[in-house]
């Protein structure tokens, strides 16, 4: 069996814009989230969201491609080089020659794709009439875009895909990516999410749903696992991995972060938005996964939970863990980290096993901040406020999408 680990990282998110940025982040239990900037809020009830700050695009990309690309491609063009670059897969700008570029492959996600385009786009066709938009409409807006274009930048020939799998889409793309490679059909894959979807439009869609929290106080707005949540706050951002086949990787003198250990993906198949409300398609995912990495129950210290503070979500991924651990669960340590970050939509798996990966890595679980109270319905060690220097052996990422889609991803530390 072809063992596979990562070998590279990079992020653009709301409380950092590269990776070291946002770890940093993480341990200090920054709140990303603020007012919105990117319209006006007067006249819209949600006020808050978790936005990208201070990224000019201008500034990490040449200036025809930031011009071609939506803000969800630019996101994740600019963590890939980061990943690409941390994985020293480049000399002089290029892809090594020791690296065949027919066996790296690319896997991104987007929920939604390239809304910011889609909106102005519109507003452009009413104005000036539908055959006036940019001719670069289409190509900024497909959903696919972000890895099409990373796999141009670099040349890189093998598989390229998107899943669109709504907030699992990250997670899909990493467990997907992780396959290609144990099964022998890729040496390396670049994968994760983008999104960009803080829009009028994209805000109001999720507003008139009722999904989002339109608390006007930051420290009260994204709160997993509190009795008092009452819906996500949007995010955006990217997360990118370089995966890379163990021996591969140790031949060419990579660094390694730790081990993509095993994936599993179901689906509900019960409602568009809401999840199964016994858990139990997320528990039979989570089992999934950890047979397919062949680890003991006993042996999960932390599972980055998907926990997006609504108050189905919360309560029914707690029941999912019960299922699948037993007693046990109440040991092991459950966090949401979009507390933090918020909700990345096809991008938060990405960021999220980043996370639990530099969580493995460096013996350190990230806080639930901003919790003040209990529920009962959410009685695990949720790790509140304060987040804890201790052993991480094997640790999961959680993620749960619109469309009853499930995924989870397990790592285990490099040895």
């Amino acid at each position: 069996m072809r063992r596979v680990v990562i070998t590279g990282i990079g992020a653009v998110t709301p409380i950092g814009n590269d990776t070291k940025s946002m770890w940093e982040g993480v341990k200090a239990k920054k709140c990303g989230i603020a007012p919105i900037t990117a319209y006006d809020t007067e006249n819209r009830k949600v006020k808050l969201a978790a936005e990208v700050k201070d990224f000019d695009p201008n500034e990490k990309l040449d200036k025809n491609t930031a011009r071609k690309s939506d803000r969800f491609t630019q996101f994740a063009l600019v963590a890939a080089k980061e990943a690409i670059e941390d994985a020293m897969m480049l000399e002089d700008g290029k892809v090594k020659e020791d690296i065949d570029t027919q066996r790296v492959g690319v896997i991104v996600s987007s929920g939604i794709g390239g809304l910011y385009t889609i909106q102005n786009e519109d507003a452009r066709g009413v104005k000036k009439g539908y055959d006036r938009v940019s001719p670069h409409f289409i190509p900024m807006v497909i959903s696919n875009m972000a890895a099409g274009q990373i796999a141009i930048h670099y040349g890189l020939h093998g598989m390229c895909s998107c899943v669109v799998t709504a907030c699992a889409g990250g997670t899909n793309a990493i467990g997907d990516s992780f396959r290609q490679i144990r099964d022998g059909y890729a040496d390396m894959m670049v994968c994760g999410g983008a999104e960009a979807s803080i829009t009028e439009l994209g805000m109001g869609g999720f507003t008139a749903m009722k999904a989002l929290n339109q608390s006007t106080d930051p420290n009260r707005a994204s709160i997993p696992f509190d009795k008092d949540r009452s819906g996500f706050v949007m995010g955006e951002g990217a997360g990118i991995l370089v995966l890379e086949e163990y021996e591969h990787a140790v031949k060419r003198g990579a660094k390694i972060y730790c081990e993509v250990a095993g994936y599993g993906s179901n689906c509900d198949a019960f409602h568009v938005t809401a999840p199964l409300s016994d858990g139990s398609q997320a528990a039979k995912c989570f089992e999934l996964a950890l047979e397919d990495a062949k680890v003991n129950k006993d042996e999960i210290n932390y599972i980055n939970a998907h926990g997006t503070s609504t108050h189905l979500n919360d309560m029914c991924e707690t029941m999912a863990i019960k299922k699948v651990f037993g007693e046990k669960a109440k040991d092991i340590m459950v966090s949401s980290t979009k507390s933090m970050t918020g909700h990345l939509l096809g991008a938060s798996g990405a960021v999220e096993a980043i996370i639990t990966a530099l969580s493995v890595k460096e013996d350190y679980v990230p806080a639930t901040i901003n919790y003040q109270n209990f529920d009962e319905d959410c009685d695990l060690d949720i790790v509140p406020n304060e987040g804890r220097n201790t052993k991480v052996d094997y640790a999961m990422s959680n993620s749960l999408g619109f469309g009853g889609h499930n995924a989870c991803l397990v790592f285990k530390k490099y040895k």
